[in-house]
């Protein structure tokens, strides 16, 4: 798998995770946590502004074959009441 972390079009962060040969039709799960690049105030102020420039693309791989491909837009404005 790899993840991709875009600002207006911007790679912040790539990320490539190797996953363990799981058994087919079996359910299974695990955790993978990992550091987010630091930011500075101006840059998270900048993306509060800019609702849905923040993106991500996650590329899922089996056997060196792409299978499926995610598409996400973040908003991190505040919730309006």
């Amino acid at each position: 798998m790899i993840e991709r972390h875009y600002f207006k079009d911007k790679l912040i962060r790539s990320f490539d995770f190797t996953f363990p040969f799981c058994i087919p039709n079996s359910c299974n799960d695990w955790e993978n946590i990992y550091d987010i690049p630091e930011l500075t105030e101006e840059q998270k102020k900048e993306m509060i502004n800019s609702p849905f420039e923040t993106k991500s693309d996650s590329f899922y791989f089996a056997n060196g074959k792409l299978v499926m491909h995610n598409k996400a837009e973040y908003d991190y404005s505040p919730v309006q009441n």
